[in-house]
């Protein structure tokens, strides 16, 4: 059976992630929401696709470091 959606790898921790770039609104990275500053900080060192636990242990370091 043919999904219309890729399987990847989360770029970060390796776990398979079903990719919807083609339904943003539907994948699971969506349900983070990011300001422009935590894309900046989380762009500096990553460039593929994470999955939600992911995007949110990187938006709570992102926090720890402003604060520090």
């Amino acid at each position: 059976m043919n999904s219309k959606h890729e399987t990847i790898r989360c770029e970060r921790c390796g776990k398979s992630i079903e990719c919807k770039a083609n339904a943003f609104t539907k994948c699971q990275c969506a349900a983070v929401q990011l300001n422009l500053n935590e894309v900046e900080y989380i762009s500096e060192n990553y460039e593929g696709c994470m999955c939600a636990a992911c995007l949110e242990e990187l938006k709570e370091e992102y926090t720890i470091t402003l604060n520090s």
